[in-house]
């Protein structure tokens, strides 16, 4: 006899087969082997399972329900971390070179069906497809990154002053790493954390943002084919989805010697607490209230449409997206004139269509948020130069109807004051917030007085300014561009912020010395054992 949830199962799938999924839809999810008629399994610890709640994949860009996911149950998460460990004592005795290996072979992998995955994260973030693209692109360039830096993770030899002595730090693998991920960057986010955990030797357990389950489902196929072809388990890159419960439970766990969290500083302010209060490494990418910063020397040919990108560009849902523009009073009127004039040019549109710029935020609370801080800027006698409300039905043609779509608005508050709600507050939503400067030391200030850092951005062709915005004085954010945008960052250089955006550095530079336990090793090769600051510790007679 079934079980009731089996039962309940039984019923459920055969609504599924039942409905009608958009051709748009199902072609996407079937070259990516999701099924399209059945509730899809959502726990991989080795095998695929689930039996938890069921999520649901909505679509942003029409309101479809593009699948119900399995997630994990209390037991099947406990089992999960169980297997991470287990996978972790066999994977930390690969050599470094060989997991190299396993990552250029993911690499091939995630390089063979990019375009799949990218209209994947169209589909069901609502990014547009070539942004799609190229976050699945990320991933495959970390994953070149980290071959490369699977031969060259090393330690040092430090001088002794003891003779016959000689010094090592060692860098060994760290443990479990447990990856907590976002809705804007469903694959991207966690390919950074994998290609470099994976290259110093941890195993990693995933648990994505519940409204993106189909993204990490079909990243986690292809990873996990790629392991078990080379006799490894697979929970050495397990998934677990489901909602706040999952969440809580990967960072509480004892067993997860990391959280890698990306979120929203309320949230990660708690996850940080948590994993400090039981002893374990965290990583945190938080908010990012970002400003770009326009000298009146600057080339607005380069600065416009860099900001028009940086304030528009996933709908204003990237922790990078331009949110503050400070223009100098001279250059002023003619930057927004041109800016207006772009704004002007963009229509929401289907985001897996290759013309268009401007998709739908990502879920109905989105839409909520944009409204509410549009209020604000209005309540506070901000003048709102284009935007400032959500499309309605009537203004959507066909499927785009049921979408979220927002109007990308440009607000010029009377005055700035970065202690106020409107500047310091981050609003995940495309809203530019403009205000005009006289010297570039007020612009510098005003960039550095909110509580975020993540990135910055400066226009100008002057190199004394350059010095300044780039030195001590300069901004504090951990992203300080010049002539470049604050949105888009490539994967060669460490990515995170300063202050309340938590810290954190993933991706390239020195970011894989988080993912690794260091040991200072003092080798004695004499036949003295002298003491450390000439200390005599020898009995007298």
């Amino acid at each position: 006899m079934l079980s009731r949830s089996a039962l309940a199962r039984v019923s459920r799938n055969a609504a599924l087969r039942s409905r009608a999924l958009s051709s748009r839809a199902s072609a996407i999810l079937s070259a990516l082997d999701i099924p399209t008629n059945q509730e899809v399994p959502g726990v991989y610890d080795g095998t695929w399972g689930g039996t938890g709640d069921i999520l649901e994949s909505v679509c942003p860009t029409t309101g479809e329900v593009l699948a119900r996911v399995q997630s994990a149950s209390p037991q099947e998460l406990q089992t999960a971390l169980d297997k991470t460990r287990e996978a972790y004592e066999i994977i930390r005795s690969v050599p470094a070179p060989r997991r190299g290996e396993l990552l250029r072979q993911i690499r091939e992998a995630l390089a063979a069906k990019r375009d799949e995955l990218g209209a994947l994260v169209s589909l069901e973030m609502g990014k547009i497809r070539t942004e799609g693209i190229g976050e699945v692109q990320e991933f495959v360039d970390i994953a070149d990154y980290a071959v490369g830096l699977s031969r060259m993770m090393n330690g040092r030899v430090v001088a002794s002053e003891r003779p016959g002595h000689s010094i090592l730090e060692i860098p060994n693998p760290l443990g479990v790493v447990g990856v907590l991920s976002a809705f804007n960057f469903p694959v991207a986010v966690y390919g950074w954390n994998l290609a470099l955990s994976l290259a110093a030797g941890n195993a990693t357990i995933w648990k994505p943002s519940n409204t993106t389950p189909l993204c990490s489902v079909a990243v986690t196929k292809i990873i996990a084919n790629v392991l078990e072809s080379n006799g490894l388990p697979g929970a050495v890159a397990g998934l677990v989805t489901g909602g706040r419960d999952v969440g809580e439970a990967v960072v509480e766990s004892s067993s997860v010697d990391m959280v890698s969290f990306t979120g929203s500083e309320n949230v990660g302010r708690q996850v940080g607490k948590v994993v400090q209060a039981r002893f374990g490494k965290v990583l945190l990418e938080l908010g990012g209230n970002n400003a770009a910063i326009v000298m009146p020397d600057a080339d607005l040919e380069l600065a416009v449409p860099a900001v028009f990108f940086g304030a528009v560009g996933t709908a204003g849902q990237r922790c990078t997206s331009t949110r503050r523009l400070y223009l100098h009073r001279s250059i002023a009127p003619e930057f927004l004139s041109r800016l207006q004039a772009l704004y002007a040019s963009l229509r929401p549109g289907d985001p897996l269509e290759s013309s268009t710029l401007l998709g739908p935020v990502h879920s109905r609370a989105a839409v909520g948020i944009y409204s509410s801080a549009v209020n604000r800027l209005r309540n506070a006698g901000a003048e709102i130069l284009c935007g400032g409300s959500a499309f309605s039905e009537t203004d959507l043609v066909g499927e785009l109807q049921g979408g979220n779509f927002v109007r990308p608005t440009i607000a010029v508050p009377k005055s700035v004051d970065v202690k106020d709600e409107i500047w310091k507050t981050e609003t995940f939503a495309p809203i530019l917030t403009v205000g005009v400067f006289d010297k570039l030391e007020e612009a510098i200030a005003w960039n550095n007085g909110v509580p975020q850092g993540l990135s910055s951005s400066l226009w100008t062709r002057d190199v004394r300014n350059v010095g300044k915005w780039i030195g001590p004085a300069g901004s504090d954010c951990g992203i300080v561009n010049v002539n470049v945008g604050t949105s888009g960052a490539e994967i060669g250089a460490a990515f995170g912020g300063n202050k309340s955006t938590g810290w954190g550095r993933e991706s390239g530079g020195d970011a894989w010395k988080q993912y690794v336990r260091w040991s200072a090793c003092t080798v004695n090769f004499s036949d003295e054992a002298p003491l450390a600051q000439g200390v005599n510790f020898t009995p007298t007679a």
